[in-house]
Order: C-alpha cells, then sequence, then structure tokens
C-alpha cells in the first residue's frame, strides 16, 4: 500500500484558517490583527465557536493566500502570541 500525497495546493487562492486558543475578551481582535499583519485584504469577517466549557474559542478565517511564506509567517505569528494552541 503506498501513501498517497497530500493534496498541492495553487496559490493564490481562498484559504480558510481556523485558530484555535484560550478564550479571552479580546483574543479575536488579536487573532484578526495578526491575519491582517500578512493579507492586508483581509475583510475582517471571521466565526466563531466557543468550546462547550468556555475554556478555548475557534476563530476560522478566509483570506486570500499568495502562498506557503505567507501562511508560515501568519503560523509563526499566531503561535508566537503564547495564547494560540493550534492553527489548522
Amino acid at each position: 500500500m503506498s501513501n498517497p500525497e497530500a493534496p498541492k495546493i495553487e496559490f493564490p487562492c481562498d484559504y480558510e484558517i481556523r485558530i484555535v486558543g484560550k478564550a479571552a475578551p479580546d483574543y479575536q481582535q488579536v487573532v484578526c490583527d495578526i491575519i491582517k499583519q500578512h493579507a492586508p485584504d483581509y475583510d475582517g469577517n471571521f466565526r466563531e465557536k466557543d468550546s462547550r466549557t468556555g475554556k478555548f474559542s475557534s476563530v476560522m478565517v478566509t483570506i486570500f493566500a499568495t502562498g506557503e511564506p505567507q501562511l508560515k509567517a501568519i503560523y509563526d505569528d499566531l503561535m508566537a502570541t503564547g495564547r494560540v494552541q493550534m492553527v489548522i
């Protein structure tokens, strides 16, 4: 049995990012500010879902991604906040 390769993403494209972190009143603003730094055309729209206990918050944003370097920079900056647990 062979291992299938992950599908290649063809850039530029619309790309959804889910950011999970500890819930706080300013969590969404922190996430959106970082996204705007790397995706200037990001319109600020997001979807949010809190965990059942309310301890975590998941923010979903869609950006127009230009390439892997942009996505890596977003990931690095989000993780550097210390507030983000996971970026999917």
